[in-house]
């Protein structure tokens, strides 16, 4: 299963310096189209996405991560970082998984 990753082109290039395949998305339309193609993806296990770009589609991304399984649609932080009030990504991936601390 591949891990593909939607965001700012800093983002990709960082994750494509490790393998990771992903797509650049500056507007609420270029990340439907990306998520939409991530999702049609028949190996994609994991799609990353950055906080800027799912805040451009907030209330798809807020369904997806509630209620996506395969692949499962996690947000990651953007080019900002975590606020104080954000959780970790560690944090994030084991509640997507189902493990609660």
């Amino acid at each position: 299963m591949k891990v593909l990753v939607i965001g700012n082109e800093e983002a990709i290039v960082g994750f494509s310096l490790v393998g990771v395949h992903g797509k650049v998305a500056n507007s609420a339309i270029e990340v439907n189209q990306a998520l939409d193609e991530a999702l049609a993806t028949a190996d994609a296990g994991i799609v990353l996405v950055t906080q800027d770009a799912a805040g451009m589609i907030e209330a798809r991304m807020d369904q997806l991560k509630l209620r996506s399984t395969v692949p499962l649609v996690v947000e990651i932080p953007g080019p900002k970082g975590i606020g104080p009030d954000q959780p970790t990504l560690n944090e994030i991936v084991l509640r997507a998984i189902g493990v609660k601390f």
